[in-house]
């Protein structure tokens, strides 16, 4: 039975922060005020300058709650440790001194993983690299439910593309099968959900998933590439054969509907045996006078 302790999970509310334009008209005033009573004090005795300083000192105290915010910032607002609440208004804001303050950005961040060596469906060793687009939609869990919510990205970016890598081929898989190389948008949008599954707990959205690098490892890369080129050689092969087959059926057929030259059997047999090497040879041919006749 598991009996480890459930880790509660934060979720973003609001902040009623104030705009900072009246709290700084009350500064000014303040600061004013001050200046007044100690600029009196010496007519109207000492009592009025200790006021002068409390006034200095309460303005000074009310400068100490002012921030900004430009658009997609946030401040998460904390009054002695426990959570108070986000404030995602732009410009120049206000809270009481005594409130905590830290800022997050809420902006659209790319980056790209760090290229990984691992094993592919197969077994075949190769590097991979990815593109990640994500930005943080909620503040408190990315400040309060993981202890460094880049660096938690950061990590989940690798184990996420391990993790995917292993279900594909690189190519050459069976019939009908997926391949990192040939279908990398299906690729990249299986790495983005779970990519996203992995990392909701710190707040975190993943807008987009793509592959950056994608390469056999430089111990089978030769191997790897000898066999594709011999794919490639059979692959034409196949396609000249097959043009080859047909050109000839047509030549044939031609010939007997024009009645241009009756051919038995073994004529047929020659003629199909000759134009198959000139089609296919992957030199020119090379024309030979028959003096005789097919039968000798």
């Amino acid at each position: 039975m598991n009996t480890s302790p459930k880790i509660e999970s934060s979720a973003e509310r609001p902040h009623r922060g104030t705009a900072g334009g009246q709290a700084l008209i009350a500064v000014a005033i303040l600061f004013a005020l001050g200046i007044l009573a100690f600029s009196r004090a010496e007519a109207l005795g000492p009592g009025l300058a200790l006021m002068g300083a409390g006034l200095v000192l309460l303005g000074v105290l009310v400068l100490a709650g002012f921030y900004s915010l430009q658009p997609n910032e946030a401040y998460v607002v904390t009054l002695f440790g426990s959570y108070a609440g986000t404030d995602r208004s732009t410009g120049l804001r206000w809270v009481l001194p005594w409130y905590g303050r830290k800022k997050i950005s809420l902006r659209v961040r790319n980056v790209t993983s760090e290229m990984l060596k691992v094993n592919d469906k197969r077994g075949n060793p190769i590097e991979i690299a990815a593109n990640i687009v994500w930005r943080v939609t909620d503040s408190a869990q990315a400040l309060f439910d993981v202890d460094d919510y880049v660096a938690f990205m950061n990590i989940q970016m690798e184990t996420a593309l391990r993790e995917v890598t292993r279900h594909y081929a690189y190519d050459h898989a069976e019939e009908g099968e997926p391949t990192l190389r040939a279908d990398a948008e299906e690729v990249g949008e299986r790495l983005r959900a779970d990519l996203q599954s992995r990392t909701s707990v710190a707040g975190v959205t993943i807008d987009e998933a793509h592959l950056m690098h994608l390469a056999y490892a430089p111990e089978i890369a030769g191997s790897m590439l000898k066999r594709q080129q011999a794919e490639a050689v059979l692959a034409a092969r196949r396609t000249i054969v097959a043009g080859a087959v047909g050109m000839v059926e047509n030549a044939l057929q031609q010939l007997s509907e024009r009645q241009v030259v009756t051919l038995d059997d073994e004529r047929k047999a020659a003629m199909v045996s000759n134009l198959l090497v000139v089609l296919c040879a992957d030199r020119e041919a090379q024309p030979v006078v028959n003096t005789g006749t097919l039968y000798g």
